[in-house]
């Protein structure tokens, strides 16, 4: 009998690229709408992308097993 082949998280593969060193890439949050609160320095820095903290990275690769 033939072994399931493992999926993918689809949100998982939107929402984070690795790096070539192995580090996580995600984008930042509060960028959506609602923006005449936020100042402009703010926005500009909500642009930029982030890495996922150590900590959590076990856990975005555990929902993508087949690699990014």
């Amino acid at each position: 009998m033939a072994k399931l082949k493992l999926k993918n998280n689809s949100g998982a593969k939107k929402r984070f690229r690795a790096t070539a060193s192995g580090k996580i890439k995600k984008k930042r949050n509060h960028l959506a709408h609602i923006l005449t609160r936020h100042p402009r320095k703010v926005k500009r820095r909500y642009r930029k992308k982030n890495y996922v903290h150590e900590s959590d990275a076990g856990h975005i690769n555990a929902l993508m097993p087949n690699g990014f």
